[in-house]
């Protein structure tokens, strides 16, 4: 291992995710890059994106798009989802950004700058960013995308589902000519008529299913390993990590694996997580520490310098997740930044 920690990224992994939503969803994919590309790195997937066929990409902050747009290069289309902030404009017209305007105060600032393409949400009942429909603004030149945000397109029997789908066709009928985006990772799967003009999907780009648990048209695409530091033999009634955390009710053997909360190994991984070391998946056990997690691999052939699997093929993103009482989303983007990221595809 060229690190202690290492997130190993299948560039070829997720291009096979991007072709597998477009075929499902039939309509272009626009990929969601925010946050790092979910923590895979953002610059290294829209590069191979791109590369694929991907023009169009989307991120959350000004600054994300603008360190996109270096990584990218002249081209591909970037929509900021946060909009055209106070003073920002500026900012996005240097970089060749395109905001996704949220409110009469974002559209005026955008104006006042010049104006240009962009983009308008529609709040269709998240209750989060974007007009809601009564409010909607006139058409407008410099406007070549409307979209909304599906809030429980996991839950495929949710009727919010078809309300806000509905909801959105009616409101983007106000906006002939442009292009209609609704659909993300979980709607592409709810069927046809939530495709419109273009996808956004993020999560099951990167190895997430479409309803928060594995799907076998979803391929693994990142996995974290950490180095064995050390093993030791437990006695019985011996506890390991803070606060006794785990008391040993038989003579155990307990690996010490390099990856800890600041790495992404959530403290809530014990006591229901697992990680796949010797050839089989095994508990994590006691208090995860900053640095560090016990995971114990009695009666397995594990020794200092193996790789332990946190999440990958053997361990499942949404497994993971699910061990750690959380989602796939948290998981990847809780990767600490000391982690080393390795490309291969």
């Amino acid at each position: 291992m060229s690190a202690p920690a290492t997130l190993n990224v299948d560039l070829d992994a997720l291009v096979a995710n991007f072709r597998a939503l477009e075929a499902v969803g039939g309509v272009p994919v626009h990929p969601v890059v925010k946050a790092d590309a979910y923590g895979l790195g953002a610059e290294a997937c829209a590069r191979r994106l791109a590369a694929e066929g991907a023009r169009t990409f989307f991120v959350a902050r000004t600054s994300e798009g603008e360190h996109l747009r270096t990584g990218l290069g002249a081209g591909p289309a970037i929509y900021v989802l946060d909009g055209c902030l106070a003073g920002r404009a500026g900012r996005l017209r240097e970089a060749d950004l395109r905001p996704v305007l949220n409110t009469d105060a974002q559209m005026a600032e955008w104006r006042a700058a010049g104006g240009g393409a962009c983009g308008v949400q529609i709040d269709t009942g998240m209750n989060r960013l974007g007009f809601r429909p009564e409010a909607a603004p006139e058409p407008f030149e410099g406007l070549d995308l409307v979209l909304s945000h599906l809030a429980c397109a996991d839950d495929p029997a949710e009727p919010m589902n078809a309300r806000q789908r509905d909801a959105f066709a009616a409101a983007a009928a106000r906006y002939p000519g442009t292009v209609r985006s609704f659909a993300n990772s979980g709607g592409i799967f709810l069927g046809g008529d939530y495709g419109f003009d273009a996808s956004r999907p993020g999560i099951c780009l990167y190895g997430g299913g479409p309803e928060g648990r594995p799907d076998d048209r979803i391929r693994p695409v990142a996995t974290l390993t950490a180095e064995v530091l050390q093993v030791r033999d437990v006695p019985a009634g011996e506890s390991v990590g803070y606060s006794r955390g785990f008391v040993a009710a038989a003579p155990r053997r307990i690996a010490t694996v390099a990856a800890g909360y600041a790495d992404g190994v959530l403290r809530s991984y014990s006591p229901r997580g697992l990680a796949f070391a010797g050839g089989a998946l095994c508990p994590i056990v006691g208090r995860v520490s900053m640095d560090v997690c016990a995971v114990d691999v009695t009666g397995l052939d594990v020794a200092v310098g193996d790789a332990a699997e946190l999440f990958g093929p053997n361990r499942l993103l949404d497994d993971a997740a699910a061990g750690a009482g959380t989602v796939a989303w948290e998981l990847l983007t809780s990767v600490g930044p000391r982690v080393t990221r390795v490309y291969a595809g």
